[in-house]
């Protein structure tokens, strides 16, 4: 079946959002709505996923849970699905929430943490599993979830921990020599090197370690004095992977009409540069090949005068430089530099400018593929 007859199957039920339907319309409905979608997502609009996601939100309230999970299995592996329609059966029941919470890349880590605090272990279980789980999201579970759910996250290989989260670990080791083996299998935790990283309670809870297993070697045990993270977050330099999933985790949170300066400053806050970076082409509604051309030319201006044009404070301004992925880190000498052309220049001044920026690129782009189309 084609994509245009899929899509007249879809909308031609409509009227089961009026109440003007049975049961298996809703179902129907719903499930071509969601198969439609998977196949035209990524030629889509903002607004027509707007549309998608709502329809999709209010149809998931009227149909059963078979239903649900279908749907759920389908959006999980979309690079761009509609926001709240994802969130939403993200928090459902686990068997319509487990694939969306283990494969998809919509879900930030925000919106992973807030599950992880409200919803079921299960729920926390299936975020463990995640081909990645961040810091953020790996402390949220040590501190909220239980055996089964801390077990997985330690024998996940890509799950990443910062030092208070490994000191909990640790501690709770002592009471589960399940989680004690586990953490002393992971080749990313140095057990031999960099004393005093971890506080003289941790440390002495490390020393006891040696009494959960004789398993780990005494001699060690009693040199070691940290447990700490081998793999430093490189702060600089621009990721495309790391860009395209930032992208369409703000795009999801652009559906959800929560993309504004509380956004960026908690992206600042947490230090997520590609986050920070996608908000900002997005607020500003600029091509995604324009602001990584800004960062990797390191292009302090055009910065300055897009963020002025966009009313931001200079301190959530400055927060942001300090943290965009820049192709080399700005120096301390940059950052007050770009600072002081920041408060220089009057917003109305900034906005005349990028808007002639605006206007010229958009005259460019026409006049190329003026002369693309002659050629042909």
């Amino acid at each position: 079946m084609s994509e245009l007859d899929e899509g007249q199957r879809a909308f031609s039920s409509f009227r089961v959002l009026n109440g003007e339907d049975n049961h298996s319309e809703r179902e129907h409905l719903f499930r071509n709505m969601a198969q439609l979608f998977s196949y035209v997502s990524d030629r889509c609009d903002d607004d027509q996923v707007a549309q998608y996601d709502e329809v999709l939100c209010q149809l998931a309230e009227l149909v059963e849970v078979e239903a649900r999970v279908h749907v759920a299995k389908l959006l999980a592996p979309l690079e761009r699905a509609p926001g709240t329609v994802v969130v939403k059966l993200a928090n459902d029941d686990i068997e319509v929430a487990k694939p969306l919470l283990e494969f998809s890349n919509v879900l930030s880590d925000d919106d992973l943490i807030d599950i992880i605090g409200r919803q079921s272990e299960e729920h926390r279980v299936a975020i463990a599993s995640r081909t990645s789980v961040p810091e953020r999201v790996g402390e949220a579970i040590v501190e909220h979830g239980e055996k089964s759910s801390v077990v997985r996250l330690v024998r996940n290989s890509n799950a990443e921990f910062d030092k208070a989260t490994l000191e909990k670990l640790v501690e709770r080791a002592t009471r589960d020599a399940e989680i004690a083996a586990d953490l002393r299998g992971r080749p990313d935790l140095d057990w031999k090197s960099l004393r005093g990283e971890i506080d003289t309670v941790a440390n002495k809870v490390l020393e006891n370690l040696a009494e959960v297993s004789r398993a780990l070697d005494p001699v060690a045990a009693g040199k070691v004095n940290a447990v700490v993270y081998n793999r430093m977050r490189n702060r600089a330099g621009f990721s495309a992977t790391e860009w395209k999933v930032a992208y369409n985790q703000v795009k999801a949170l652009s559906d959800r009409k929560q993309l504004d300066d509380r956004a960026l400053a908690r992206f600042a806050r947490f230090g997520y540069g590609h986050h920070a970076a996608a908000a900002l082409t997005v607020m500003l509604r600029v091509g995604p090949e324009v602001f990584v051309k800004w960062l990797a030319s390191q292009d302090y201006v055009a910065i300055t005068v897009a963020l002025k044009a966009a009313g931001l404070s200079p301190d959530l301004f400055e927060a942001i430089v300090a943290t965009l992925p820049w192709r080399d880190l700005p120096s301390e000498a940059d950052k007050t530099m770009v600072l002081s052309r920041f408060e220089a220049i009057e917003k109305d001044e900034a906005a005349g400018i990028f808007q002639l920026w605006r206007a010229h690129s958009f005259r460019k782009r026409a006049v190329s593929e003026d002369r693309a189309a002659v050629s042909a």
